[in-house]
């Protein structure tokens, strides 16, 4: 009996220690998650970031998206958040991308194609259930476009 007892109280105590390793893997890092853009583009379109954790710090970005005309495209990097380029998969224009935390709402996003550097500064409210892109974009002519997204959390 005792030998039981201790058997089970060992297998309580692992499956504690697994609950709680989970949970703080799954709080390092407020953006891991689903996010959904907020557009009022008639469906089928639709923008999903999907954030995971990479390696022991980092993050991987997946981003799938199916255009108004029912065109899927998808294509992700992942990120140590060091600024160091990384190759981007999938389908994108973009060849590397860097990410850099500016604070703890704030990260700095470079996509970079050749020579042009594409900025996002992607901010994530204070709830945690929104993020915010402005996107600084470059144009073969060297003009700057800025643009602005909302994403929310769905998952």
């Amino acid at each position: 009996m005792r030998l039981s007892n201790r058997i089970a109280m060992i297998g309580l105590t692992l499956a504690m220690c697994l609950a709680t390793a989970l949970v703080v893997a799954e709080n390092k890092n407020p953006r891991f998650g689903k996010w959904k853009l907020k557009s009022d583009n008639p469906a089928p379109y639709l923008n999903i970031m999907t954030y995971e954790p990479h390696g022991e710090s980092g993050m991987k970005i997946t981003i799938d998206a199916t255009s108004s005309k029912g065109e899927k495209r998808s294509w992700g990097y992942v990120t140590e958040f060091d600024g160091k380029y990384r190759p981007v998969t999938g389908d994108s224009n973009t060849e590397v991308s860097a990410v850099e935390v500016v604070d703890d709402q704030t990260n700095k996003i470079m996509n970079k194609t050749g020579d042009r550097v594409n900025v996002i500064i992607n901010v994530l409210s204070e709830d945690g259930n929104t993020i915010k892109n402005e996107y600084r974009n470059i144009d073969a002519d060297g003009n700057e476009r800025i643009s602005h997204a909302v994403y929310e959390r769905i998952q």
